[in-house]
């Protein structure tokens, strides 16, 4: 296809922000930040909006939490020991692989769509088509999450979208206008984007105390991996095939792989490596069913 002609960031304007993105993006944070350090309290007994009787709840909740902190399987020997971590990691990965390759390659594609449909757009209106995405996404994050909390957690909370993010990948590079291109990649953004906040919920339930934050430290920075990988490889697979079909089958590929292992954790029942489950893990492995 004619847009798998466009060249790998073949325009520093096409590849880097500018100073106005790095702004609209730094500036929010900062200031939730500076509210969030006046607004939250240091413990639940402080938090004016909880009634007496979810404070009291939340902070047995807490100590009891701290105290199972005391217990083998939150030893940081569990956390590089546990199969779970493990999938989650791989799991991560190929989220943010896919999440990556969206964000790099969305600007090429929009600036393909000249040559492969003969549709000129200027700057500002690849700026707004590049949005477009974003938003369906955050609706469904919302929406998904709202779902998940209101049943619990299930395996299709996260396998699902995988799934769905996994084949319409590949499927946006065979669209026949710019409006079908832009509808499937907005599949594809809603996908990450449902999975995503769902994901994250389950290493901090499979794991508490040290190996809660050794855990979640390890599958972050080995997802992250994807983050730094997901450009020089899909160029590489781009420069290698000459089109974006194999590294966006590649991209499919990983997210299909992180709904596998969903699937797969869900139906683990053994004991972790390291020491016998928790009461806690057995009901998330139960749940994941």
């Amino acid at each position: 296809m004619a847009s798998s002609q466009a060249p790998f960031c073949s325009s520093a304007s096409g590849c880097r922000p500018g100073t106005g993105a790095f702004l609209g993006v730094a500036i929010p944070a900062v200031v939730v930040g500076v509210i969030a350090w006046f607004y939250l309290k240091d413990g639940a007994k402080d938090a004016r909006w909880l009634d007496d009787a979810e404070r009291g709840w939340l902070t047995e909740a807490l100590q009891a939490e701290q105290d199972d902190t005391k217990r083998p399987h939150t030893s940081i020997r569990h956390a590089f020991g546990s199969g779970r971590v493990w999938l989650l990691s791989i799991m991560y990965f190929g989220f943010i692989y896919g999440l990556y390759a969206l964000a790099f390659f969305l600007p090429t594609i929009i600036n393909g769509f000249q040559e492969q449909f003969g549709t000129t757009f200027n700057v500002f209106e690849k700026g707004l088509i590049t949005a477009i995405p974003y938003l369906p996404a955050a609706i469904v994050l919302l929406l998904w999450s709202r779902d998940a909390t209101r049943r619990g957690l299930r395996t299709w909370h996260i396998a699902g979208p995988a799934v769905v993010g996994g084949l319409s990948v590949p499927l946006a590079l065979f669209m026949g206008s710019p409006a079908a291109t832009v509808a499937v990649i907005t599949v594809t953004a809603c996908a990450i984007f449902a999975a995503l906040p769902n994901f994250w919920t389950v290493p901090a339930k499979l794991l508490t105390g040290a190996a809660a934050a050794v855990g979640i430290a390890l599958i972050n920075t080995f997802g992250n991996v994807a983050g730094f990988a997901a450009g020089y490889v899909t160029g590489w697979l781009k420069d290698f095939s000459g089109s974006y079909v194999l590294p966006m089958f590649v991209v499919g590929g990983l997210m299909l792989m992180s709904g596998v292992l969903m699937v797969a954790l869900s139906r683990r029942g053994e004991p972790a490596p390291s020491g016998p489950p928790a009461a806690e893990e057995l009901a998330v492995s139960e749940a994941l069913r």
